[in-house]
């Protein structure tokens, strides 16, 4: 590795973080405000409600989580293995390891978020994402190849060194002093940091260690959401790794930015919206589940069979409903009906409010009409 190219772990500084607080106090105080919404409204929530709630942001979490590291999951076969975990009825699909292990991982994580973070804990969750892999050499322990671990780009014969993680030998003496640093800035710990600072720090801090051979940044996003709950004092429900993954190529050039030192007031101001973003997609979440349950109160008894198999099926796409919106065709295909019956339920579900119109002729859609407050 050239002289020049000096990373945060080699410096007399590390892990010696430093940021400015005044920076992170408004952003600390708009995610406790918003944390307070959030329960506000998921009290209103129906207990069958929240149980799906909880499965559907539980299965965008690992989606998303496995999605950013270029691992594709099925949501159905993902949804069956998290209700399993959850003791919960399923369909009896067989569901690939990968998908068990990550499901175990987050219904883990979720139900048991103040469970002391330590190395067995790690291995435990390093076993899981990586459950059923047979590439790789060191599976629920740190690594220990004595190659240097690095993040590149580019062709082969010039390629990007993006970071360089300390040497496998130095691994087992740094993660115990993440573990320490970890329970010592705790709520209950001598040195207890802000809720949004210390998720910030502990992900950070954790994939520049990159301990292990694969799985860092799934593992190092779960310590995050695991500092939010036990800051919070509850299990959190936060859409966090589908925010980070929508913005994907800014998450990666955040994290190249913070690697070479150790002022980090810009990557936690980063992380600190990211998390109050996150918040909002699952408040919107929320919102759309009682707005839902409003919405067949004040319809119960009024739609064919068809139209209920259609609406149902517009539910199940969630606040963002059909990409372009939903047309006659897709009603036909959904409901195998003629394209006069069609028309005509649609037009029924237009004058009812039950759907909004938009458009004419071919270019004529139809989106969901709900309200969440009133």
């Amino acid at each position: 590795m050239p002289i020049s190219a000096i990373w945060n772990w080699q410096l007399k500084d590390w892990p010696e973080f430093r940021y400015d607080c005044a920076k992170m106090e408004a952003l600390e105080a708009e995610f406790l405000r918003q944390s307070g919404i959030f329960i506000g409204s998921f009290r209103h929530v129906g207990d069958e409600d929240k149980q799906q709630l909880c499965i559907e942001l539980i299965s965008n979490e690992a989606i998303n989580t496995s999605e950013i590291e270029g691992e594709m999951l099925n949501r159905d076969s993902l949804q069956s293995s998290i209700r399993r975990n959850f003791g919960l009825s399923t369909d009896h699909r067989r569901v690939r390891p990968a998908e068990q292990g990550i499901a175990q991982m987050m219904v883990e994580l979720y139900r048991q978020f103040d469970a002391p973070l330590s190395e067995e804990l790690l291995f435990h969750w390093h076993k899981l994402i990586v459950n059923g892999r047979r590439d790789l050499k060191d599976v629920g322990c740190y690594r220990t190849d004595e190659y240097p671990m690095q993040v590149v780009s580019g062709p082969i014969h010039s390629p990007r060194v993006h970071f360089e993680a300390p040497p496998s030998a130095i691994i087992p003496d740094e993660m115990r002093r993440f573990v320490r640093w970890f329970q010592r800035t705790a709520p209950t710990g001598d040195s207890p940091l802000p809720i949004l600072t210390r998720a910030g720090i502990a992900h950070l801090y954790f994939v520049c260690i990159h301990p292990f051979e694969d799985g860092n940044g799934r593992i190092g996003r779960a310590i995050a959401e695991k500092a939010i709950s036990e800051g919070l004092g509850h299990a959190t429900l936060l859409a966090l790794s589908q925010t980070i993954n929508r913005g994907r190529k800014t998450y990666y050039e955040m994290l190249e930015a913070s690697n070479r030192c150790n002022k980090i007031t810009e990557w936690l101001g980063y992380f600190a919206r990211t998390v109050i973003e996150a918040q909002s997609g699952a408040q919107n979440l929320v919102d759309f589940i009682i707005a839902k349950t409003k919405f067949y109160d004040r319809f119960r008894g009024q739609l064919n069979e068809r139209q209920e198999k259609v609406i149902a099926r517009m539910m199940r796409e969630g606040p963002d409903g059909f990409k372009g919106g939903l047309s006659a065709e897709k009603y036909i295909s959904i409901t195998g009906t003629s394209r006069a019956t069609a028309t005509r339920d649609l037009q029924a579900l237009a004058e009812k409010k039950a759907l909004i119109r938009t458009g004419n002729l071919k270019s004529t859609r139809y989106h969901l009409q709900i309200v969440a407050h009133e």
